[in-house]
């Protein structure tokens, strides 16, 4: 899964405007102009596609983190020069403020069965005999389990 995917996903499932994109990026200590966000957002067969790095992934989920609980008060979070889907995963729980049966109801909702025991292993040191590497099949049925909650249930309520 691309980091251009996830960006994609997250700004299909809260419906995120280019200007609230743009935000949430300055929100996480970078400043991210209209035609880069637009750029990051197009489909890779797509002649001025850009590839987005983990650093800017990284500033947008830091601002997606603010936007949901708010600044905390000091020094903001420095955006990691290298993410993976462990983190990313991480990221996603603290911006929602989700606990461990709020991420395993996501994950039925797409249809996955995650054991207590796998989801914590994804949140452990990975100098941790229990660690496990977060797969991209994982990160994309809990992206697509938050769609369900938040993108089609805002749907059916507003009907």
């Amino acid at each position: 899964m691309t980091n251009n995917d996830i960006i994609r996903q997250l700004r299909y499932t809260f419906d995120y405007n280019d200007d609230k994109m743009m935000e949430l990026f300055a929100s996480g200590a970078l400043e991210a102009s209209r035609a880069q966000v637009c750029d990051w957002l197009k489909k890779e067969d797509d002649d001025s596609h850009v590839k987005i790095e983990d650093k800017e992934l990284a500033a947008f989920l830091n601002g997606f983190i603010n936007e949901k609980r708010g600044k905390k008060e000091g020094a903001q979070m420095r955006p990691e020069d290298r993410l993976n889907n462990n983190i990313i995963l991480r990221k996603l729980k603290i911006a929602l403020n989700l606990q461990d049966n709020d991420m395993l109801d996501i994950f039925d909702l797409a249809n996955m069965r995650v054991s207590k025991h796998e989801l914590s292993s994804f949140f452990r040191n990975p100098s941790q005999r229990q660690y496990r590497k977060c797969n991209d099949q994982f990160l994309r049925n809990f992206l697509y389990g938050l769609q369900i909650k938040y993108r089609d249930n805002a749907k059916v309520e507003n009907q």
